[in-house]
């Protein structure tokens, strides 16, 4: 079900983060779904259970995700079908927004960008 590459540049812990955000998106999973336990997961994947926690830690902070004590991890209603690959390209542009506005790209700048990125064309640099 998880697929890593351990040759890969991607950390093994981003690479989990994407698989669970992709088998959610695809409808493999499913919100309320319950995920493997850290250690189980890490013994299918032949990796240190502290990697595994880090990439649950993540989802759990970025909301993908929630855990109960004694219970386990499920998937959060926030990675239903189709909209987890959505809200994670949103947090992205909103990421990149505040770094361009942190170097000084000023507003109508990035207006013009995406204005020219939605019509097709290309934004000069």
């Amino acid at each position: 079900m998880f697929q890593i590459n351990p040759a890969s540049r991607i950390p093994l812990y981003e690479q989990i983060y994407n698989n669970i955000i992709k088998l959610a998106s695809a409808g493999v999973m499913n919100p309320k779904d319950k995920l493997p336990a850290v250690r189980t997961l890490a013994t299918q994947l032949g990796i240190n259970p502290n990697t595994v926690a880090k990439a649950y830690r993540q989802l759990e902070n970025d909301g993908y995700i929630y855990s109960t004590v004694g219970v386990g991890s499920f998937l959060s209603d926030k990675l239903s079908k189709g909209s987890a690959l959505k809200s994670i390209a949103l947090d992205d542009f909103k990421r990149a927004v505040i770094n361009a506005h942190t170097y000084g790209v000023d507003y109508q700048t990035l207006v013009e960008i995406v204005d020219s990125t939605y019509k097709g064309g290309k934004a000069d640099d």
